[in-house]
């Protein structure tokens, strides 16, 4: 009688067999949280954000706090996201001694030293009119823009983070942003780039949390085109000869094939960032009884890794750092 010489399912018979020979694994050292920084009438400590279940807008301090449980928990990297008080056509809080980012920076490193803080670089939380650079027109007008950014880095870098990560894709930046921190002495802070960052329909719930959505028209002309993977390359290899020192694939999920190419091309460090609508709709679909919760953002998060991430940036950094200590994350 014939039968198969493989037989795959040998090394699946047991849940030892399966561990042993597991491809990819998830650590809490791959994990980034974003943190939302306001400095708003009002806000004081913490308040839920409704577009995202189970985050929060953080005053500077209670981020601190915060920082120092996520610390607690193992997560090695946060990424931190502002909310001024006052905006303008020119984003000036982003690069304001006082304002919230470079507030919560500053006490953050006084209050958890080794967490390393990285600090999103992109005007549209900053300008009255939610765009990520000056306006010229009703367009965004790149080299303009490039000054304020270097403008915003160094004032991050001032207040101590340790990873400068632009998001506006504007071209140039990275060599603006590179330029600006060398000459002035932070030549050992680092510039992970949003390399590939697309114009994404899964962005909504962050655009909410962050109040960055534009008042009139949309970021088309400098997102990339959701059909177009080469271009990722380009983009991704520009930003490292322009002296990025990681580079980041956003969305997620709809582009694990760019985190893939992205890896496998360049072989540099590479993040990936699970966005806002990836992660409501696990908590949309779970609410509604039609997933397992707790396994799908579980699935979701390994599928990544498997495609080729480093680490991840992920809204659930914290949930998914206690499941690994407690032996209870599961996606199979």
């Amino acid at each position: 009688m014939s039968y198969p010489i493989e037989r795959p399912r040998r090394l699946r018979a047991t849940p030892s067999i399966r561990s042993l020979v597991r491809e990819t694994e998830l650590s809490v050292n791959d994990l980034v949280q974003p943190l939302f920084v306001v400095q708003l009438p009002g806000k004081t400590g913490r308040s839920p954000i409704a577009s995202l279940p189970g985050q929060f807008h953080l005053s500077p301090r209670e981020a601190a706090r915060e920082s120092v449980r996520l610390t607690e928990l193992g997560i090695p990297a946060v990424i931190l996201f502002g909310l001024p008080g006052f905006k303008d056509a020119v984003g000036s809080s982003a690069w304001a001694e006082d304002g919230p980012v470079q507030q919560a920076v500053r006490l953050i490193k006084a209050a958890a030293p080794d967490l390393v803080v990285i600090t999103d670089l992109c005007l549209c939380e900053y300008t009255n009119h939610g765009h990520c650079g000056v306006l010229k027109g009703n367009q965004v007008d790149n080299d303009a823009t490039l000054e304020l950014l270097a403008k915003t880095a160094l004032s991050q870098a001032e207040a101590g983070a340790d990873v400068i990560a632009p998001s506006d894709m504007m071209d140039g930046r990275i060599q603006a942003v590179r330029r600006a921190l060398d000459q002035a002495g932070f030549i050992n802070t680092a510039i992970l780039s949003y390399a590939a960052k697309y114009a994404s329909a899964f962005f909504g719930p962050f655009r909410e949390a962050a109040g960055s959505a534009p008042a009139f028209g949309d970021r088309k002309s400098y997102q990339m085109d959701p059909a177009n993977r080469e271009e990722a390359l380009r983009e991704a290899a520009l930003d490292l000869e322009e002296g990025a020192d990681m580079i980041m694939v956003k969305p997620a999920l709809p582009y694990l094939d760019v985190i893939y190419e992205v890896k496998q091309r360049f072989e540099r460090p590479t993040a990936a960032y699970q966005v806002s609508g990836e992660w409501v709709m696990i908590e949309t679909a779970a609410a509604a009884g039609l997933i397992d919760r707790r396994r799908a953002k579980a699935e979701s998060l390994i599928s990544i890794r498997r495609a080729g991430a480093d680490f991840i940036i992920t809204y659930g950094a914290s949930e998914v750092a206690q499941w690994l200590r407690e032996g209870a994350f599961t996606y199979y």
